[in-house]
């Protein structure tokens, strides 16, 4: 099964456990999209790989024409529109498709935001020169996603696990990286920091689910960590750990 394929079928079985997972709808970080929207005042929004929606619906009340909740699972767009409806957000479109090839105009949105999202995208040159290519001039792009530590011994440990647990995982990058891929796109980041994200085991591996042989795995793999990682990821005895989660803000150079 190609990537695609293994993204679409990953997370289409399970996109209604991401409008109620609590990592994915809770955060202060969607109240920091509401409140830089309502700062910018976009009058077109995408929100790329938007899974449950929950970065489209922090912003929406702030945008007066459109929020474009952007996803490769039509299940997911199902749950999105269900949702949007619920709320009344009426502003609040879908577009199923890949981030390699967008099929939207040059220099189209104002804000372009991508949460939790990033870590799945195969063709990552292509994506990002994707999000400068719509991204209007004086535009603003938001990247919330796992980012890996610097540390080889860390970052090897964290892409270990993220790939036992589900195996559309790509690569979560190092905030080196993220600022060279930008970069190479003619966009220059205007900021960006960084907090620890908890995730508890059982409700991380039920949300995407993971195979019981995958779980017995994770189990094996992160008991056998050596002291500095289980120490910097903090991993509890029942497996809940944390991991780095990083705000990149970026605008064109």
């Amino acid at each position: 099964m190609d990537q695609h394929n293994l993204v679409n079928q990953q997370f289409g079985t399970m996109a209604a456990n991401y409008l109620t997972s609590a990592v994915h709808a809770q955060g202060n970080d969607l109240e920091r999209l509401g409140v830089l929207a309502a700062g910018l005042r976009p009058q077109r929004v995408l929100d790329l790989g938007c899974g449950g929606g929950h970065a489209s619906y922090a912003v929406a009340a702030a945008v007066p024409v459109e929020v474009v909740a952007y996803d490769l699972s039509e299940e997911m767009l199902d749950v999105v529109r269900t949702e949007a409806a619920r709320r009344g957000l009426g502003k609040l479109v879908t577009r199923q498709g890949s981030v390699h090839q967008l099929p939207f105009e040059d220099a189209a949105f104002d804000l372009v935001v991508s949460r939790y999202s990033a870590h799945h995208w195969m063709d990552m040159q292509a994506s990002v020169a994707e999000m400068a290519r719509v991204l209007a001039p004086a535009g603003t792009l938001v990247v919330i996603d796992v980012v890996a530590p610097e540390t080889p011994l860390y970052d090897t440990a964290l892409q270990t696990i993220e790939l036992l647990r589900d195996a559309s995982h790509v690569r979560d990058y190092r905030l080196s990286e993220w600022r060279a891929m930008l970069a190479a796109a003619g966009l220059e980041v205007t900021g960006s920091d960084s907090w620890k994200l908890a995730l508890e085991f059982e409700s991380w591996v039920r949300r995407i689910g993971t195979p019981p042989a995958r779980v017995a795995a994770l189990h094996a793999t992160m008991d056998a960590l050596p002291r500095e990682a289980r120490e910097y990821f903090a991993i509890q005895p029942d497996r809940t750990f944390s991991s780095d989660t990083a705000w990149i803000q970026a605008r064109h150079a």
